[in-house]
Order: structure tokens, then sequence, then C-alpha cells
């Protein structure tokens, strides 16, 4: 199963992102490189969620475009995206599997339900979803 590794500064950027956007969703994507089948994200960019909506987000195409341009400056792959549930559970809803595309892309969700933000990783192929291994606070020295 992939594990995949985010630093502690990330997690926290996210969080303040997803607190920044209530009562909305908020989104983003993942890059980095895979090591030995495991995701090591080494950058993420916070997008806007044109959407404005606590229920759904999209991802917004120019926004989208220039963030994979710097993956590529950087030498960094795609890894996936992630987005907040303001006010539910860190697990995919029925309209996140449906639009789940990507079978080797990571979905992180980051629930604000709680007092402390919860954030898992999931795989998603062909409607099924598996539950992948999240380590935060790698390498959390900058």
């Amino acid at each position: 199963m992939m594990r995949i590794t985010i630093k502690q500064s990330d997690f926290e950027l996210m969080v303040s992102h997803a607190k920044a956007g209530l009562p909305n969703e908020v989104c983003g994507l993942i890059a980095g490189k895979l090591e030995d089948g495991d995701a090591v994200i080494e950058k993420i960019y916070l997008l806007s969620n044109p959407d404005q909506s606590p229920e759904h987000f999209s991802i917004d195409p120019a926004e989208q475009l220039e963030a994979i341009k710097d993956m590529r400056k950087l030498g960094l792959a795609p890894l996936g995206n992630f987005h907040s549930h303001p006010s539910t559970p860190s697990r995919p809803s029925q309209e996140d599997i449906r639009l789940a595309y990507d079978p080797k892309a990571s979905y992180l969700i980051l629930s604000l339900a709680e007092k402390t933000p919860v954030l898992k990783a999931f795989e998603i192929v062909d409607g099924a979803v598996t539950q992948r291994i999240l380590e935060i606070g790698w390498n959390t020295v900058s």
C-alpha cells in the first residue's frame, strides 16, 4: 500500500487555507516525487474554489495550468489533489467518488468537523475507495 508523507508546515498551510475558506470547501494540488512506490509531497498548491460551496469544489483551470507549469519547472510530479470538508468527516463523499477520474492520484481530504483538523488520504479506482497511509511531520525544519 502506498505511503504518503507531508511536511508539518504544509499540513498547517492546508489547515489555514481551509479555515480561511469557511464556510466553503477549499482545494488544491499536491506535487512531489514517487520513491519506491511511495509519494513524498514536496509542494502544495492552494487553489480557489470557483463553486464557493460548502458541499463541493471545482478547480479553476487557469490556476491548475499554472500549478502544472510550476511542477514541471521544479521537476515535481503531480501526485493528486486535496480539498476540505468544513463540517463532515475526512472521507470521500459520493460526489468525490463519482468525480475521481485518476486512479493513480492521491485524494487528500481535510475535515474541520472536529476541534482538531483531520487529514486522510485515499485512492479511488472505479468507485472503490482505499485509505492510504499518511504520515504528517517529516522534515519539519525548513
